[in-house]
């Protein structure tokens, strides 16, 4: 009749719309539980979804935190990617990067999904390849191109890339792991253009701002 709204099946931006919110709310379970306490029924509760429908989208909790792993590294990738591609001088992009990093590493997203990861070695894998191992040839990349243009005086990219990773992250994600308080933002900045200057006083590369 007209005027009558059929019931069925969502249709599909309904239905991606509810799985993010899915993910959305495995992310504040683990965050607020951890591991352990995060279950597909607390889970369903927060996101006002059944566990069927969370056990048709992931089939079951490790899907569930795999695709959550999967969303996120695709937003870092996308960000790293985008610092890279811009027209910023090499010192402005190479700090972005790093108080990036910082950022990341110190956040409540990332330590849950470390600490998730680090009992799980198929979710483990999984951070790895999603994360250092995309991310990275991505800065390579880039390394390499200023070695290149004769900015770096560097030689294996992959070793380049971790005497970077190394200036920047320092302890500051073991301490985060640890339970200690995230920096400033601030604090994070600071950091993250001391390492940057750091790596250029240390592979040669002719300040450009």
């Amino acid at each position: 009749m007209p005027g009558q709204t059929r019931r069925g099946r969502p249709r599909a931006g309904e239905q991606e719309t509810r799985r993010h919110a899915a993910l959305d709310a495995a992310l504040a379970e683990l965050v607020a539980h951890g591991l352990d306490g995060t279950t597909m029924q607390a889970v369903a509760a927060r996101a006002g979804c059944s566990k069927e429908s969370l056990y048709s989208w992931f089939s079951n909790r490790d899907g569930l935190l795999a695709a959550l792993i999967e969303r996120q590294s695709g937003q870092v990738t996308t960000a790293v990617a985008a610092a890279l591609e811009g027209p910023a001088a090499p010192r402005a992009t190479l700090t972005v990067i790093a108080e990036n990093l910082l950022r990341l590493l110190t956040s409540d997203t990332s330590v849950a999904l470390n600490r998730a990861a680090m009992a799980s070695p198929g979710l483990a894998a999984l951070l790895l390849r999603h994360g250092r191992h995309t991310t990275g040839p991505l800065i390579e990349d880039y390394l390499t191109r200023l070695t290149d243009q004769g900015l770096l005086r560097a030689g294996d990219p992959a070793e380049t890339f971790q005497l970077l990773y190394g200036l920047v992250v320092r302890d500051v994600q073991i301490r985060s792991l640890l339970g200690e308080p995230a920096p400033s933002p601030e604090r994070l900045r600071a950091e993250a253009e001391l390492a940057v200057d750091r790596f250029l006083a240390l592979t040669g590369c002719i300040p450009s701002g």
